[in-house]
């Protein structure tokens, strides 16, 4: 249903859409109309890092934050154990990792890494925003700037790293003796910020600025990507990424359902793990059962859901599917009479 939905609001948003040569200036015979334009996003303010100082102008500035750790990993096997019942083993393993955020070790299973973790300083990540970015004439809404990515590295001063154990290189202040050689408790913090430059929009003009495209349906579209590409490109990647998850729901689906039915017969493969033989046995039969049943199941899910929402598309499917079995079965029953043999 979300995948027709959003198909047929992408057919009409495709129809209604006017490609703009130029967004110079405001235009007001293209107020309340769907357009595609390309032109350069750009601000001209000055974003400031309230804690370092640091300023650039771009349309973001972003300060990332990671700790130098010891992170707990853990393995669990499960054996069947002889006149039935399962026992679990689970084994934990420790590494030095860079990590978002602190990583408590008073909680690690292994006493000899419980309180092994420590950090030099701790510091926030934080996101600074320009409040205007231009598109041409146009202003661009919030949600169109948060498609800007943040990809550029920002030159940090040698100053802020006059501290004891505090290093500077490039975009990243690093917290520790040595940035070579990593040790748990240190701490480095990067900075990038996001240009702008040429980019392709498809939204609805209003005003000054844009606003989502909305079909009668609910669904809704406005986006944005950075480079110069058509307003063709741009609704065939729309589609291709409706597909996408399209897939993507179904096949996890009928992973669940699958998973589902292996659960409720589980019960049958505990009962015959009081002999080992027929356990393995058992269990085959039910993964091969659970999964038959499951992969059908689903398939009737589908079938559906297709009469719910293309209904005339699955009569039709459903007509020629039939037709073709007739053809099958009517083709099986006349078969070839066996030649006279020779005196």
């Amino acid at each position: 249903g979300r995948a027709v939905k959003t198909a047929k609001m992408l057919k009409a948003a495709e129809t209604e859409c006017v490609d703009v040569a130029s967004v110079a200036s405001l235009d007001p015979a293209l107020e309340g109309q769907l357009i595609h334009a390309t032109a350069v996003a750009k601000t001209d303010e000055i974003l400031t890092d309230p804690d370092y100082g640091v300023s650039v102008n771009a349309i973001r500035l972003v300060r990332d934050v990671e700790y130098y750790q010891w992170v707990e990993h853990s393995t669990s096997e499960t054996k069947d154990k002889i006149g039935g019942g399962q026992e679990t083993t689970t084994t934990y393993t420790y590494s030095k990792e860079w990590v978002s955020s602190p990583v408590d070790s008073d909680s690690f299973k292994d006493p000899d890494y419980q309180g092994s973790n420590y950090v030099r300083t701790t510091v926030n990540a934080n996101e600074v925003e320009a409040s205007n970015v231009t598109f041409g004439a146009y202003v661009l809404p919030q949600s169109m700037v948060n498609s800007i990515p943040a990809s550029t590295a920002v030159s940090l001063p040698a100053s802020l790293g006059n501290d004891v154990d505090t290093f500077v290189s490039d975009n990243v202040i690093y917290y520790g003796e040595n940035p070579n050689t990593p040790a748990v408790g240190d701490v480095r913090v990067s900075f990038k910020q996001a240009d702008g430059g040429l980019a392709s929009i498809i939204g609805k003009v209003n005003g000054n600025t844009f606003e989502p495209f909305k079909h009668k349906n609910g669904k809704q579209m406005m986006t944005l990507q950075m480079g110069d590409h058509s307003m063709e490109s741009m609704f065939e990647s729309a589609k291709a990424a409706n597909k996408m998850l399209l897939w993507v729901l179904r096949i996890l689906g009928i992973i669940l359902v699958i998973a589902a039915l292996r659960m409720m017969f589980s019960i049958l493969v505990t009962i015959l793990k009081v002999l080992p033989p027929l356990a393995k046995v058992g269990e085959l039969g039910v993964n091969l059962v659970t999964g038959v049943v499951g992969f059908i199941w689903s398939l009737l899910v589908i079938l559906i859901a297709w009469v719910a929402y293309r209904p005339v598309l699955a009569i039709a499917l459903a007509v020629a599917i039939a037709a073709l079995v007739y053809f099958l079965i009517s083709k099986s029953k006349k078969a070839p009479e066996s030649p006279p043999v020779a005196a």
